[in-house]
This record gives C-alpha cells, sequence and structure tokens, in this order.
C-alpha cells in the first residue's frame, strides 16, 4: 500500500494520498489548494491515477484543493450528505464505504467540530478530520459546531474503536504525526471528562481567535473557487 502524509506549515494541515500500489487508483484525503502540484507530482512519480477527492468537513483555515484536483485529473469530489458546498459529486451517509480497488474506508458520521464534519477508518488507522486532534479536539464554536455532539462523535463513536488504531488527524500545531486511539484515551486532556456538560464547558470557553483565513475560505471551499 501507498500512503503519503503531507503538510502544509502555513495552515498546519494534514493531507493523505492513499493507494492499494504503484500505477494503481488513488484517493487523496483533505487536500490544500497551494500542495496541488506537489500532489500531481506525487501521482505522477507513482504512476497513479487519481479517482477519488475527499474534504472531512468544510474546512475554514485554509482553501481546499477538492475543485482544482478535479479539473487536473478528473476526480470524484466526495463530502458527506450535511455539507453545504456546491462542487461535491457524491455525498455519502454514515457507514457508507468507499473504495477504490483494494481500498475500502469506511464513513463514520462524527459532527460536533462542524455539522458536516465525518471521520474515515481503513484498516487499522482512522482519519479524523478535526474532530479527534493529538492531544487535543477541534473547536465547536463556528460553522453549527456543537460540543455535546461532539462530546457524542468522540466517546460514543470514535473511542469505541480498538485502542490499536491509528489516529491521523487533519491538523496539528506541535509536530506530531499520528496518535493512537488507546494513546489518546489515556493522555489528551480534553478528554479526561466524565460528562457531556463538563466536556461542554472545557469547549465553551477556549476563547480562540477565528481562523486567519476564514472570511475567504468558508465561501471559496462553498463555491469551488480556487483563488
Amino acid at each position: 500500500m501507498i500512503f503519503k502524509q503531507l503538510f502544509d506549515s502555513v495552515s498546519s494541515t494534514y493531507t493523505y494520498v492513499i493507494s492499494s500500489g504503484i500505477g494503481r487508483e488513488a484517493l487523496i484525503i483533505d487536500p490544500v489548494l497551494e500542495k496541488t502540484d506537489d500532489y500531481i507530482k506525487i501521482l505522477t512519480e507513482l504512476d497513479l491515477k487519481l479517482v477519488k477527492v475527499i474534504d472531512t468537513h468544510l474546512h475554514a483555515d485554509h482553501i481546499s484543493g477538492l475543485r482544482e484536483l478535479q479539473k487536473r485529473t478528473k476526480c470524484l469530489i466526495i463530502m458527506g450528505e450535511q455539507t453545504k458546498s456546491e462542487v461535491v459529486n457524491l455525498k455519502i451517509k454514515d457507514n457508507e464505504k468507499v473504495k477504490i480497488d483494494k481500498i475500502e474506508l469506511k464513513s463514520l458520521y462524527t459532527p460536533g467540530h462542524t455539522d458536516d464534519s465525518y471521520s474515515f477508518l481503513m484498516n487499522d488507522r482512522v482519519f479524523t478530520g478535526d474532530t479527534l486532534l493529538i492531544k487535543g479536539t477541534g473547536r465547536t464554536d463556528f460553522q453549527n459546531g456543537n460540543p455535546y455532539d461532539q462530546y457524542n462523535s468522540l466517546f460514543n463513536r470514535l473511542l469505541k474503536l480498538d485502542d490499536q488504531i491509528l489516529i491521523f488527524p487533519a491538523h496539528d500545531y506541535k509536530g506530531e504525526k499520528f496518535s493512537s486511539i488507546g494513546e489518546e484515551k489515556k493522555s489528551n486532556p480534553r478528554l479526561q471528562v466524565n460528562s457531556a456538560k463538563e466536556y461542554a464547558q472545557i469547549m465553551n470557553n477556549l476563547n480562540l481567535d477565528s481562523p486567519k483565513q476564514m472570511d475567504v475560505a468558508i465561501p471559496a471551499n462553498l463555491k469551488g473557487m480556487t483563488c
């Protein structure tokens, strides 16, 4: 299997290129527009055909590369059925399968960071978007985010997975590349709570600044603009 984890230092976004092997079909998760040439270079070098591209949710901190990748490769754009994006070709439901060649991802509806947030389970790993981060969780104060929904997504969905399952998030701000369900249960400070109310109190008092690109990124990602 080919598995590439790429990083955009401006938005601290992780993007994933996945394929079952050289010369086969590929999919990309959470692409960043400015990194499109890097993705195309990898696809070309490995003789991969990009057939599907996924955003885990409507991003507020960068402009997505979905539309540009589709223009250049004719790939299919996939997001969860709750998305308001106007460029999606296939809207998937909870527990639906996304397949390429011998690769299969199971969609998990994990709202809370946004109302359209999905995670994707693939064998020994799960792509958690901004729902579950390494030693953190995604903020819940805009785009119809809700800390109670996120608590449910975390404690009744993601943390029910096997402890050995690896976590690959859409962002990290401290240079960590992956974790595991078991490790996050033990050491993620936001998961050391006893109730949804306690979790909501933490999330409702973060007092974070809005993402710098929010006013540009959200409209662009809704309409599929590339500049």
